[in-house]
């Protein structure tokens, strides 16, 4: 039997276990000590990662490798692609190559490339620490801060002016750090399945979020399609970031913004994108987005890709003040709502919503589809309405 080697699982990746058992595939999952029991009985065989570095999951990866050789490797979220791409470049399995899997785990890395290749972007210094960026930041207010490798928006500030720079400075400890200009326009990104370097399918999704200073996302509306020369730019400039990475095959999520002077390129990364995008993609095109992943990850063959959207789709992160829930409501009115797929709360009373300015401090999902845009923003705002958490 085929076996797969899943790399993490997490809440959004449960439904790759689903799609493994269809496609008859032997699982060999790989998942955090905190989380295995969750995933236990469901795969064939575990191995547990001692934490969420990067190096810990690759070595996860070896342990496992040493005792079965898997057909095809698959990771799920950022800290599983390096030790995937290392084994796939080991034993020559299919997926993003290795360059592409180092690239998109190091935002500096990403800037330095990309700028070579021809890719628009903004102005950017890499720094071991904040501080370091002072002279640089001086004429280029407001800035963007963020981590080199992060994922959900964690890390990610946007410093307005010398005042606000210096208690940035004062208060964060972590590094190295990139700095960037800011760039206004709205918020986009692109999923691809890509085999062999060829895009199989691509999807552009538009992102609403926070904005200033953390820019959380908190909805994405799936099935955008450009006209014109706002097309052909998004076209060259993916099609450069693919190239200039070396993606072989696997999913590509790539985030820009559309200002001005044409797109402009936030990041990327070869891994399976949070906020149920998968899901999202899946029903604006009628197809089953974690096995399509699977079946490249596997070699397997792949159907005629869809010619165009079958469906409006969208899916909604509800946020809550920080503190204590005293009340969750809505939740079964909403999943009662006709054009909702699927939602769920992951917070309760007398649990703690908690303060982090990034994707970790949501406290649900809802994910919706209709037959064109216009009921689906009545079910969008149904949802807003409706699904609601109070916190002291």
């Amino acid at each position: 039997m085929p076996e797969l080697m899943l790399v993490g699982i997490g809440k959004m990746g449960r439904p790759y276990l689903a799609a493994a058992r269809r496609l008859g595939l032997r699982i060999h999952a790989i998942e955090a000590e905190s989380r295995a029991d969750a995933v236990r009985d469901d795969v064939d065989s575990l191995h547990t990662s001692r934490g969420d570095l990067d190096e810990l999951w690759a070595e996860a990866v070896w342990a496992a490798a040493d005792e079965s050789k898997p057909t095809g490797i698959a990771a799920f979220t950022e800290w599983n692609v390096l030790g995937a791409a290392l084994l796939a470049d080991r034993l020559d399995l299919p997926g993003p190559s290795l360059h592409a899997a180092v690239i998109s785990r190091d935002k500096a890395l990403q800037r330095g490339l990309f700028s070579v290749a021809g890719v628009q972007q903004p102005e950017y210094l890499a720094v071991p620490a904040l501080a370091g960026a002072r002279e640089w930041v001086a004429g280029r207010f407001p800035v963007v801060v963020k981590p080199l490798s992060s994922a959900g928006s964690m890390g990610v500030e946007l410093v307005a002016g010398a005042a606000e720079f210096e208690a940035a400075c004062a208060r964060r400890t972590d590094g190295p750090l990139l700095a960037e200009t800011a760039i206004e326009g709205p918020e986009y990104s692109w999923e691809a399945f890509v085999e062999n370097g060829q895009v199989w399918l691509s999807h552009v999704t538009a992102k609403e979020t926070t904005g200033p200073p953390y820019f959380v996302e908190v909805s994405h509306r799936g099935g955008v399609r450009f006209t014109g020369e706002t097309a052909r730019q998004v076209d060259r400039m993916t099609a450069a970031v693919l190239a200039a990475m070396g993606m072989r095959t696997g999913i590509v999520h790539l985030e820009f913004r559309l200002a001005e002077c044409g797109p402009v390129l936030m990041e990327v990364a070869v891994r399976t994108p949070g906020d149920y995008i998968m899901e999202l993609v899946g029903l604006t095109y009628g197809i089953d987005a974690f096995e399509t992943v699977l079946r490249l990850a596997m070699g397997m063959p792949l159907p005629e890709p869809p010619s165009a959207p079958v469906a409006s789709a969208a899916t909604y992160l509800p946020q809550a003040p920080c503190g204590e829930v005293i009340s969750a409501d809505g939740l079964a009115e909403v999943l009662a709502h006709p054009h909702v797929v699927d939602a769920g709360l992951w917070v309760a009373p007398g649990e703690q919503v908690p303060a982090h300015p990034s994707g970790s401090g949501r406290i649900g999902y809802v994910v919706l589809a209709a037959p064109d845009p216009a009921p689906l923003e009545e079910a969008m705002a149904f949802a807003r309405a409706t699904l609601q958490v109070r916190t002291r």
